[in-house]
């Protein structure tokens, strides 16, 4: 995917919130009329959608990680379920919708690593910069290159993600996928 235009990032942020108004309203994700959309908005995508606590809390995240739907579609579902349907979180409440945090990460094409351990996973990635998606079986697990900065250690991030997978062993393999996001809002975004 190219990058956005200032116009377009805006435009997805201005979808993630009015989602979550939506939310509160009608108990249903923001309903998306593509063709007023731009194009960059329309083309398919995987989203994350994070909502965070003015203190910085994490308050919900919900994601895509295969571009299945148009852009747009994308942020205005995983919005709604960031705030309403984060199994780990109670439902956003009115009260508290105003003051959260909301970023948009767009995910770019994952790349396959080709690694047989959890050493060699470690040794490979580019921390700060690398969100990782591991899989086994019907575990799947992923963390978004924001966790670099409460997992820094390369070793501990992989073996963190294992347990959010439920992986004990490297048998049977593991398929592990590297991606690079584009951050829209939020503290420290980067788009």
């Amino acid at each position: 995917m190219s990058p956005l235009a200032p116009a377009e990032a805006a435009r997805l942020l201005a979808i993630a919130h009015g989602s979550l108004a939506e939310g509160l309203r009608a108990r249903r994700a923001l309903e998306i009329d593509l063709a007023g959309e731009p194009l960059a908005l329309r083309e398919p995508g995987a989203t994350f959608v994070t909502l965070r606590t003015p203190d910085a809390a994490l308050r919900g995240c919900v994601g895509s990680l295969e571009a299945l739907r148009p852009l747009a579609e994308d942020v205005a579902e995983n919005a709604y379920r960031a705030a309403f349907h984060d199994p780990r979180f109670e439902p956003v409440t009115e009260d508290e919708a105003s003051r959260l945090e909301v970023s948009v990460s767009i995910l770019g094409v994952p790349e396959r690593l080709a690694v047989s351990s959890a050493t060699e996973l470690a040794a490979r990635l580019r921390p700060g910069q690398d969100g990782l998606i591991l899989r086994q079986g019907a575990r799947r697990a992923t963390f978004l290159p924001e966790v670099w900065t409460s997992l820094p250690d390369p070793r501990e991030f992989v073996r963190a993600l294992e347990r959010k997978a439920g992986i004990a062993s490297w048998t049977p393999p593991v398929e592990a996928l590297r991606y690079a996001t584009t951050t829209l809002g939020g503290r420290g975004s980067r788009s």
